[in-house]
C-alpha cells in the first residue's frame, strides 16, 4: 500500500537535492547529505519522499535493530540465538528532536525490565531505529555538539557502542544521514561540517512558472492524495528502479587511475582540509556513473559531483604577508609615533561604524605639563596594520572544577552537567531531572527488601525515597576576552605582532577545545569589536590581520565596550567564567563623558569589579624609564585585577598569564 507522501518526481526544481538524495541512496559511503538553506524549500518534504520511493526492506520480525537476515554476521545478539521470521518492512526514516539526549540516541537501560524482571536490558535508541534508513536531523546547526558527535561517529563506522551502567554493546548502525540547517541561525564547526559527504544549498525557486506550477501541485495533492500520488506512481517507479539497477551496477564501477589526478588537482585547487574531499568525490563519481549505467568514471561524471562534495569544504587560500616596512626609524625614536595627545583629536572622517563607543573628547591626564604635543597630534594621523606574529602549540589548561550544573559544550574544563548529558560520574538523591541512576537506585533499596511487602512480584520493590540520580560530568568551553591598546604606542617594538601571535594561539587552541574568544581595540575615539564571540579560525585571522595600529588613547570607551560584550555573553550563558585580559598602559586622553579619561577609566574599573564571575587581568604595556605614571597598575587595583608588566611579556608569557589564571 503506498503511502500518503508527496511524490519524488513531482517536487518542482531542486535538482540537486534529489540528486545528492539519490546518490546517497545508490552509494552510503557518501556519508550523507547536508541541506543548507532557508524555510519552506520543501527540505524536508524531498526527503521523505525519497525515502517512500524506495523499495521495501526484509527485517527480522520483532528485532529493534533492523537487522537484515541476508547478513547473518551483522545480526544482533537476540537474533542470532533463535530462529528468526522475515517480514517486509518500509524504509524507515527516523526524524531526530533538537531536545534528543545521549540516551534517546544511543540507547538506554531499561528501567521497567530491571524492576520487574531483575535483568538488565538495554533499551535501544534511535541510532538502532534508523538502521538501514535514513536518519533525519533537522537543523542540524542548534543541535548540541556531543549529539552530533555521537551521529557522526556512528554513521562513519557503522556501529554504534553503548556504555551505560556496567553494560558495555554495540550493534550495526548503518544509515543514510541527511541533516539541514539555516545558515542564518549558525553555522556548524568545521570539523563537523566536513564529515557531511555532500552539500546542497537550497534556495526559493525563482522562476515565475515554476513557482505557479508547484503551487498547482500542491492543491491537487491536499485535494486529493491517492490521485495525485497515482499520477506520479510511474515516473516514481522508474526512478526506484533505476536506483536499485545503479546499486547493483555499483561494484562493477571502476576508476581509472588517471582521474584521481584530477580529483586531487580539484581538492587543491579548492584548499580543502585534509583528504576526505578526495575520497567522497571517488566515492560519489562511481555512484553518478552506476546512474548514468557507466562502467568506468568519466571526467563529467566527477566535475558534477566536485561542486556537491566541495562547496562546504573550500577555504580561502591564506593571503601573502603584506611588504615589510623599514620600521628603523621608528624604533629609534618611538616618541614620534606615541599616539597619545594631549587636547583635542583629529576625526578620521568617516561616520562611526554599528557597534562602535563613541566618546567625546578630552583632556590628556596621561602627561602632566602637556609636553610632546605636537609629536603626539603627528602620532594620531598615523596608522599602521601589523602581522600576526608566530603561532605554536598552546599547553594545556583547565577551569577549576566545582560543583555547580552547567550547560553547554566544549572539551577544556569538567563541569556537572545541567542535561542529561555527560558521562555518568556518581549519584545523588532526587534533584528533579528524571534522569534516574539504576544501579544506585537499587542499591538504595537493597537492604530493605526483606521488610517491604511485594504484592505484585516485582524483583526489587523501590520507594521513593530509594530513587538515586544520575550526576554528569562533561566538558564545557571558555570565553576569553582581549581589550587591547592599539594606540601608536603599541606599534614600536613589535608590541602589537607579539600580542597577535598570541592571540591566535590561542584561538587555535580554542578551536580545538571549542572555546570561544574575543578581541576589543580601542583607538582614536572609540572603541571597535576586532573579533566578535567566535571559535571560526578562518573568521579570526582575517579580523587580526585588518587590525590597524595608531591614533590616541579611549581606554574608558574600551572598558566600556567589554563591559558590553561580557554582559551580553553572561545574559545569554549565565553560568560562564570569562576572563578578561586588558592589554594597555593604563594611560587615558579620550573620555566618555566630563570627567578628566584617567579618573574616567579608574571609576569604570571600579564599577567593573563589582561583576564577580569574570576574572581580569592587567598587562602594563609602559616602558620603562626614569618617569613613570603606574596608570596601568591603579587601574588593575580598581578592578581587582592581577598585575603584570610588559617587561616580563612575550607571546609565550601572555599565554602562559592566560593558562595559569583560568581557575
Amino acid at each position: 500500500m503506498s503511502r500518503e507522501v508527496f511524490p519524488f518526481s513531482a517536487i518542482v526544481g531542486q535538482e540537486q537535492l534529489k540528486l545528492a538524495l539519490i546518490l546517497n541512496a545508490i552509494n552510503p559511503r557518501i556519508a550523507g547529505v547536508l541541506i543548507r538553506g532557508e524555510k519552506g524549500t520543501a527540505k524536508s518534504t524531498t526527503v521523505r519522499a525519497l525515502a517512500a520511493l524506495l523499495p521495501e526492506i526484509s527485517v527480522v520480525r520483532g528485532c529493534p535493530y533492523n537487522c537484515d537476515p541476508a547478513c547473518p554476521q551483522y545480526l544482533c545478539d537476540r537474533c542470532r540465538d533463535r530462529h528468526i521470521e522475515v517480514i517486509q518492512r518500509p524504509l524507515p526514516v527516523v526524524t531526530l528532536p533538537l531536545n534528543a539526549t545521549e540516551d534517546m540516541v544511543a540507547g538506554s537501560i531499561d528501567f521497567s525490565r530491571a524492576v520487574k524482571e531483575g535483568v538488565r536490558v538495554m533499551q535501544p535508541g534511535l541510532l538502532a531505529k534508523a538502521h538501514r534508513g535514513i536518519l533525519y536531523i533537522d537543523e542540524v546547526n542548534l543541535l548540541d555538539d556531543h549529539i552530533v558527535d555521537i551521529i557522526l561517529d556512528a554513521a562513519a563506522s557503522g556501529q554504534n557502542v553503548i556504555e551505560r551502567e556496567g553494560i558495555s554493546l554495540s550493534h550495526a548502525s548503518r544509515f543514510v544521514l541527511v541533516a539541514t540547517m539555516n545558515p542564518e541561525e549558525g553555522e556548524l564547526r568545521p570539523q563537523l561540517l566536513d564529515r557531511f559527504g555532500l552539500c546542497v544549498e537550497v534556495k526559493a525557486i525563482a522562476d515565475r512558472e515554476d513557482r505557479v506550477l508547484l503551487m498547482e501541485r500542491r492543491e491537487s495533492y491536499d485535494m486529493s492524495p491517492l490521485d495525485f500520488i497515482r499520477r506520479f506512481e510511474a515516473q516514481d517507479a522508474e526512478i526506484a528502479g533505476e536506483i536499485i539497477q545503479a546499486r547493483q551496477m555499483l561494484k562493477m564501477v571502476c576508476m581509472p587511475k588517471h582521474l584521481r589526478s584530477l580529483i586531487s588537482e580539484l581538492a587543491l585547487e579548492n584548499n580543502v582540509a585534509g583528504h576526505r574531499a578526495d575520497l567522497i568525490i571517488e566515492q560519489a563519481a562511481r555512484a553518478i556513473a552506476a546512474l548514468m549505467r557507466h562502467y568506468e568514471v568519466t571526467s563529467d561524471d566527477i566535475l558534477k559531483v566536485a561542486p556537491l562534495v566541495l562547496s562546504h569544504r573550500r577555504r580561502e587560500p591564506a593571503p601573502p604577508p603584506p611588504p615589510q616596512e623599514d620600521t628603523q626609524d621608528r624604533e629609534d625614536h618611538p616618541e614620534e609615533n606615541h599616539g597619545h595627545q594631549q587636547q583635542g583629536h583629529q576625526g578620521d572622517g568617516a561616520g562611526h561604524q554599528s557597534g562602535e563607543t563613541n566618546p567625546s573628547k578630552g583632556r590628556d591626564d596621561a602627561r602632566p605639563g602637556g609636553q610632546e604635543r605636537d609629536r603626539e597630534q603627528q602620532g594620531d594621523t598615523t596608522e599602521q596594520v601589523f602581522d600576526v606574529g608566530e603561532t605554536f602549540k598552546v599547553k594545556r589548561f583547565t577551569s577549576r572544577k566545582d560543583r555547580l550544573f552547567r550547560k553547554g559544550s566544549g572539551r577544556r574544563s569538567r563541569t556537572w552537567s545541567a542535561q542529561r548529558q555527560g558521562r555518568y560520574v556518581k549519584s545523588m538523591a532526587f534533584h528533579d531531572t528524571g534522569d534516574v541512576a539504576l544501579d544506585a537506585t537499587l542499591r538504595a533499596a537493597a537492604p530493605y527488601q526483606l521488610r517491604r511487602e511485594n504484592r505484585d512480584g516485582l524483583a526489587v520493590v523501590i520507594q521513593p525515597g530509594d530513587i538515586q540520580e544520575k550526576v554528569r560530568e562533561k566538558r564545557v568551553g571558555n570565553f576569553l576576552l582581549f581589550l587591547v591598546d592599539a594606540s601608536g604606542s603599541m606599534g614600536a617594538r613589535g608590541r602589537m605582532v607579539a600580542t597577535k601571535g598570541a592571540i591566535m594561539s590561542l584561538l587555535l587552541d580554542a578551536y580545538q577545545k571549542r572555546d570561544r574568544i574575543a578581541m576589543v581595540s580601542f583607538r582614536k575615539d572609540r572603541a571597535v569589536v576586532n573579533l566578535p564571540p567566535t571559535s571560526s579560525i578562518d573568521l579570526a585571522a582575517r579580523l587580526l590581520r585588518e587590525m590597524p595600529v595608531g591614533g590616541r588613547t579611549p581606554l574608558s570607551a574600551g572598558l566600556a565596550k567589554s563591559y558590553e560584550i561580557l554582559r551580553n555573553y553572561l545574559t545569554r550563558d549565565p553560568m560562564a567564567r570569562p576572563i578578561a585580559i586588558i592589554i594597555t598602559d593604563g594611560r587615558s586622553n579620550v573620555s566618555l563623558g566630563e570627567k578628566r579619561p584617567v579618573d574616567e577609566a579608574l571609576d569604570l574599573a571600579e564599577w567593573l569589579s563589582s561583576e564577580s564571575r569574570v576574572r581580569f587581568i592587567v598587562i602594563d604595556t609602559e616602558s620603562q624609564g626614569l618617569v613613570q605614571f603606574g596608570l596601568a597598575q591603579r587601574l588593575a587595583r580598581g578592578m581587582n585585577a592581577q598585575y603584570f608588566r610588559i617587561e616580563d611579556l612575550d607571546a609565550n608569557t601572555l599565554l602562559d598569564i592566560a593558562k595559569e589564571n583560568i581557575k
